[in-house]
């Protein structure tokens, strides 16, 4: 099953004036992606996502180069199954042959940034033909589900004050949600106007709806302090990246504070960075982004840390309806995994790159049953919003 070509493209989608929302990365105005499309040269097509900025929006030129011309070109003529070998093979160029017989790491490019989202999405579209030519989910070859249908929040939560609660309980009812997560830091303005939306959304919401906060790495360790004592009574289920990413010691500073689970990782590349999350215990959840983090191979090693250090798993799945498939295919074999993030901003490349839907049915995820990653690329859609060269 040799691969016959590597093709990236990169699609950018216009979300319309009136369902933009402002955070603090600013006016969402667009939704971005690479799409990875591998054909082996019996026919067999597998889709993947790359991205190159962790949020909605992101020029992708340079990475689509990455995948077809830097990396494309290692996977020409191989065996698609041989997906573990690959990874090996593109993280580590022309030294891989070290990598290879002597069990460790040797990488040549960039240990971070374009070239592991580039992995990223390869590794998924590898995945998906594993799974298509054996006629199987990706979850039964990583090891089998451990239940049939997950938990997932509504993530989401951009209004002020006096609106918060509406368009949370909006969210709430659009799949009978029992949680949500809503996000905080300086695109609030002031500290307090953060802790103010979410006592508002605290007492306006049922007792029984759990509410998360993401702070987009926007506090300072005082900030994020004082935030975490001033919502105790929230009894929050999470803050997430409190502070910046680059910033481990002041987040294990942070979670050394307070009793709020801390979660984090969703700008995070490879298991290494996961590897000193953990050992610094800096946080209680691994968010990994699979369309970031190495993809599926390199999630399943960064879970396996989650689990040896007692930690929870839980994807960034803030993208399009291949990031989301990933995720949900790894996270239903992990031991340590416990609910699924669903988008309820704006997200074109989740609800319309896929001919199917993923629906959540009374606050629950089934698990899809289709062969690969699960979805069927709408080519029209790709067609529509592909950037031209």
């Amino acid at each position: 099953m040799r691969i016959k070509s590597v093709k990236a493209d990169w699609l950018h989608v216009p979300i319309p004036e009136q369902q933009q929302h402002t955070s603090d990365f600013g006016k969402t105005r667009s939704f971005d992606s690479t799409l990875v499309r591998i054909e082996t040269a019996g026919g067999i097509v597998g889709y993947g996502e790359a991205k190159a900025a962790v949020g909605s929006a992101g020029t992708n030129a340079a990475l689509g180069v990455m995948v077809e011309d830097e990396l494309g070109s290692l996977l020409i003529g191989e065996d698609a199954r041989d997906i573990s070998r690959l990874w090996d093979v593109m993280y580590n160029g022309s030294r891989a042959h070290y990598a290879i017989d002597r069990g460790r790491v040797f990488p040549v490019l960039g240990r971070r940034g374009h070239l592991i989202s580039a992995i990223s999405g390869i590794d998924m579209a590898l995945w998906d033909i594993l799974g298509k030519s054996l006629g199987e989910p990706v979850w039964r070859l990583l090891g089998g589900r451990r239940k049939d249908r997950y938990p997932a929040y509504a993530s989401g939560g951009w209004a002020p004050v006096d609106k918060i609660v509406d368009e949370l309980q909006s969210f709430v009812d659009r799949g009978n949600f029992k949680a949500v997560k809503m996000r905080v830091g300086s695109g609030d303005g002031t500290l307090a106007h953060s802790v103010a939306r979410v006592k508002a959304a605290r007492e306006g919401l049922d007792k029984d709806i759990d509410i998360m906060c993401d702070a987009h790495g926007t506090f300072s360790v005082a900030e994020a302090k004082r935030f975490c004592r001033q919502v105790a009574e929230c009894n929050i289920g999470w803050l997430e990246e409190p502070v910046v990413a680059d910033d481990k010691r002041g987040m294990a500073e942070v979670r050394a504070s307070s009793d709020v689970p801390i979660s984090t990782g969703e700008s995070e590349f490879t298991r290494f960075a996961f590897r000193d999350l953990a050992e610094l215990r800096a946080c209680d959840i691994f968010q990994p982004d699979l369309s970031i983090c190495g993809g599926i191979t390199e999630a399943m090693r960064i879970e396996a840390i989650a689990s040896a250090y007692q930690l929870r798993y839980a994807p960034h799945l803030w993208g399009g309806a291949l990031t989301f498939a990933a995720g949900l295919h790894t996270m239903v074999v992990a031991s340590t995994g416990f609910i699924v993030e669903y988008s309820l901003g704006a997200n074109p490349m989740l609800h319309e790159l896929a001919v199917e839907d993923f629906k959540v049915i009374d606050g629950h995820l089934d698990v899809p049953e289709r062969p690969g990653l699960g979805v069927t690329v709408n080519q029209e859609f790709v067609d529509s919003y592909r950037v031209k060269n």
